[in-house]
């Protein structure tokens, strides 16, 4: 009985929490993390040190084990994306993380629990829910209306770049059991998709009722990497077909760069725009990663294929040559949405070879690139130059370029006027002119300071392009690229 007592007095403090997981009590040797949702235990073995994390609602202690994390009560869960983190850290799979990281598994874990206890109220099983799919589930909606808000709200996390929004949402998504209805997706690709739905259904009478409904049968999970808002076409028709998703049942989880206060700033017609920020708020808890680590520039951070400097396609183009091996380079074509079509000057052996101004300075956009990195892994990519005010137009499509290699894992070859960072040195936010205006007099002006742009959803885009071209041309990531590609050009990366 003195025994029972004693651990009940060890394990009181761990129940004063407001938020689903607590830790406040070492006992024997280990770390306990309690989730009172589903009264589960986890248990992690002690054996290098603990960390711990203050926040203003809770106190946590981790423990980092070189053993993976087990559980040792978990009959009412099956895990969940924080165990998983343990794990791979245990493993070396991943850098063990800072507190802000930390945080948002919190975060991550408190929404797991909540669908895995509310699978059936949110109908995520796609088994369970595959009597009426499609448009005839629409048309039968029309005579008995089914509008149902989910009963667990989404989760819109947002921060700086690099710090592993993207990494922690699928560990998320990849401990979702496979037969629920979910669905992980870049969002220019889900806007694509969008668009292309609703040209399919022309002629209806409320072709966004359609396409949401068929988006929601598809998926009611929606996970969405890089949520951000700078085509007027996008901003014009979210709240209406976010407000039919989240009517049908749909659950949100999106990263982004952007507050949602903060999407879509300076737009047109954003007057329009903000009932949707409204709606976003709404239907999900809006959480900041406030890191300021960039986890992406922690790598070996070599230069890999990304040659700086003028006049150096000779260069590039032997190094195209090398990686096509034998085969002989020849004009391609790739196929796009809504039936368009994407020239490639030169293609072969999954490589595609462009001058800048062939893919940055005409009107392309997301959907090009799509379908390039649909049929090609690796883009050689010619005079990529220093970008302000005079190719504005060219600096968002070379952004929105990098999103969909990165999201692709694709390789980059290219030769630039600068450095990832140089490249970038002219755009600026608005906060960024105004602490400039000072130094600008006519007797300190520089030549160059009529070629600054002011644009601050180019200005914020810019930080997570240039992370990501720091990592693309990094070891890590072209060693990661071979592999995923077979590993036929493997040596390519030590060249």
């Amino acid at each position: 009985m003195r025994a029972v007592i004693w651990a009940a007095r060890r394990i009181r403090p761990t129940f004063r929490f407001r938020r689903n997981f607590v830790c406040d009590s070492i006992w024997r040797g280990h770390d306990f993390w309690l989730n009172a949702n589903q009264r589960t235990i986890y248990s992690l073995s002690i054996v290098a040190e603990i960390r711990r994390c203050r926040h203003p609602w809770y106190m946590m202690h981790r423990a980092i084990s070189t053993d993976a994390a087990k559980v040792t009560n978990g009959e009412l869960n099956g895990g969940g994306p924080l165990l998983e983190y343990e794990r791979r850290v245990a493993s070396g799979d991943l850098l063990d993380g800072d507190a802000c990281q930390l945080d948002t598994l919190g975060e991550l874990q408190r929404l797991y629990d909540e669908l895995v206890d509310n699978a059936e109220a949110c109908r995520l099983d796609r088994y369970a829910t595959s009597e009426k799919a499609g448009r005839s589930r629409w048309l039968w909606s029309r005579f008995i209306p089914q509008l149902s808000f989910a009963p667990v709200k989404g989760l819109y996390l947002y921060g700086g770049v690099g710090t592993g929004k993207t990494m922690l949402m699928d560990l998320f998504f990849d401990q979702l059991p496979s037969n629920w209805r979910k669905r992980r997706i870049h969002f220019h690709d889900f806007m694509l998709s969008v668009h292309s739905r609703l040209q399919k259904h022309k002629g209806v009478a409320d072709p966004l009722e359609v396409v949401a409904g068929e988006l929601s049968d598809e998926a009611i999970l929606l996970c969405l990497d890089e949520f951000m808002v700078n085509d007027v076409a996008d901003a014009l028709i979210l709240n209406r077909l976010f407000k039919q998703l989240f009517t049908n049942g749909a659950i949100l989880v999106a990263t982004s760069n952007r507050a949602p206060d903060n999407l879509y700033e300076g737009g047109l017609q954003r007057d329009l725009f903000l009932p949707f920020i409204a709606t976003l708020k709404d239907r999900c808890v809006i959480h900041e990663i406030g890191s300021a680590v960039d986890y992406r520039k922690m790598t070996s951070a070599q230069l890999g294929f990304y040659f700086v400097g003028k006049h150096l396609s000779v260069l590039l183009k032997q190094k195209f040559q090398e990686l096509i091996g034998d085969e002989i380079a020849v004009p391609q074509e790739v196929e796009v949405v809504m039936g368009r079509k994407l020239q490639v000057p030169l293609g072969a052996n999954g490589c595609a070879y462009f001058a800048f101004e062939e893919l940055c300075d005409k009107p392309l956009g997301a959907a090009d690139y799509f379908g390039l990195f649909k049929k090609f892994h690796t883009l050689a990519l010619d005079g990529v130059p220093i970008f302000g005010l005079s190719n504005r137009s060219a600096a968002y499509r070379f952004v929105t370029l990098v999103d969909v290699m990165y999201e692709n894992r694709g390789r980059l070859l290219c030769t630039a006027e600068g450095t990832p960072v140089e490249l970038f040195d002219r755009i600026v936010t608005i906060a960024d002119a105004q602490q400039m205006a000072p130094r600008t007099s006519s007797r300190s002006r520089k030549s160059d300071d009529s070629d600054i742009c002011v644009d601050n959803e180019l200005g914020f885009a810019k930080d997570r392009t240039i992370s990501r071209l720091t990592e693309m041309n990094s070891r890590e990531y072209l060693e990661q690229h071979a592999e995923t590609f077979g590993g036929k050009d493997k040596a390519a990366v030590h060249s």
